[in-house]
């Protein structure tokens, strides 16, 4: 049975919670295969608005098992605490959640590295989360990563209190001044490890063979964005892991070939929270008005977003970089009002118009080039059917379509599990 796959394909935050959430009725397994808690995803249904930041978005579905994958970085303590608000909703989720044993562990030690490193860079930080994923990516790649199988063995808190060693000495390499209490750090870790241990560690990779051979439904779930990946993305502004769709086969052990569907999620606009160049950012009041109507602010850290135009170059970019199948455009609901629209569709690079990212985005080498389209006034919350969508919209979402060579087969007209209109 093939595998389909769900990501970003823009700086993040695109929706991809709420897509998996709706989609997750027609699958066995969730699967989430990267990234970290600074990722958040958020939910919305009966009135309530749920935010995930590592359990995979598929967890509020009674049939569908919820598997952490072995390209995931778990922090123990942020982990407790989507499972104590998951208690608030009776969610039986030891019975429909799985973690591999190949995941590794995000340290206290990790956390105030970040924040250390983050403030040496002065003026040129990359906008961090500050959650220890960035380090704890480089201990997975350095060899000296702790994984959540190490917590079945008997010398894991030896493991452990090496490699925290060898971070404090790191951390007092940056002289950043940075106070904490690690004493404290520990005892909420330790305690928080209690809790995971109390869930299911599994073989991920043979969980998933086995599951592909007995013909089950299988999505996986990326986390970020595929303009934050490590090797593709606005380097160095960018996430600790693969977010394209190389990444779920790394972060799964999944096979290329049983990849059938690849599920691309992007904004009707562009937002990017952080630093980093950003070619179509606005800073008049179209920006402020896409930032108010769209609540544009980090699910995870609270961080207002940075608002622009859709950047239609960046975007065929990331559909061709993961071989995007099927387009799903969010917040079509934000843009109502706006009397004109404006697509970037090329950029102003080193005095020669292009239609392809270059090398280098940042301010100075590149100018967006926009094509202008009609907008539309009507509120489409309410909108049920795509007989119901404006003009102006289709016209829209028809110009996608033919630029990027792909059909757009959801249109979401706000946050709530319902406001999704199938085409």
């Amino acid at each position: 049975m093939a595998v389909n796959l769900l990501l970003g394909l823009q700086w993040g935050d695109e929706g991809k919670g709420k897509i998996v959430d709706v989609l997750t009725k027609d699958y066995n397994i969730i699967a989430r295969f990267q990234g970290g808690p600074n990722a958040g995803h958020t939910l919305e249904f009966d009135g309530i608005k749920h935010v995930l930041h590592t359990i995979p978005s598929g967890i509020f579905h009674d049939k569908a098992i919820n598997l952490v994958g072995n390209g995931v970085v778990i922090d123990p303590v942020i982990f407790k605490k989507e499972l104590d608000n998951l208690n608030k909703f009776n969610l039986d989720y030891k019975s429909k959640l799985l973690i591999s044993r190949k995941a590794h562990l995000i340290l206290p030690t990790h956390r105030i590295l970040d924040a250390a490193s983050e403030a040496s860079k002065g003026k040129a930080k990359i906008g961090s989360t500050l959650k220890g994923i960035g380090p704890t990516y480089m201990d997975k790649t350095g060899r000296n990563g702790i994984r959540v199988g190490d917590l079945e063995l008997n010398d894991w808190k030896e493991r452990y209190r090496a490699l925290a060693n060898k971070h404090e000495a790191m951390i007092d390499f940056y002289d950043s001044k940075i106070e904490y209490d690690l004493v404290e750090l520990e005892n909420e870790f330790f305690e928080a490890v209690k809790v995971l241990k109390t869930l299911t560690f599994i073989d991920s990779e043979e969980y998933l063979h086995q599951a592909q051979k007995e013909g089950k439904t299988i999505l996986a779930e990326g986390a970020q964005g595929s303009l934050l990946d490590i090797d593709f993305g606005t380097y160095p502004f960018v996430t600790s892991s693969n977010t394209t769709a190389a990444g779920a086969c790394t972060g799964l052990g999944i096979a290329p070939n049983k990849i059938k569907d690849v599920f691309g999620i992007f904004k009707a606009y562009t937002t990017r929270v952080g630093s980093g160049p950003f070619p179509t950012e606005l800073f008049d009041q179209d920006g402020e008005t896409m930032a108010q109507v769209g609540h544009e602010f980090g699910a995870t850290t609270g961080r207002p977003r940075r608002c622009g135009w859709l950047d239609l170059v960046a975007l065929k970019y990331a559909v061709h970089v993961n071989g995007v199948t099927k387009l799903m455009m969010m917040k079509g609901d934000v843009l109502s009002g706006f009397k004109t629209l404006k697509i970037c569709t090329a950029y102003k690079y080193q005095g020669k118009t292009i239609t392809h990212l270059p090398y280098n985005i940042e301010p100075e080498n590149v100018t967006p080039v926009y094509t202008e389209m009609k907008g539309w006034s009507e509120d489409l919350t309410g909108m049920t059917d795509p007989s119901q969508l404006p003009k102006e919209l289709n016209e829209y979402i028809s110009f996608l379509e033919k630029e990027l060579e792909t059909p757009i087969t959801i249109v979401s007209v706000g946050p709530d599990r319902t406001q999704t209109i199938h085409r």
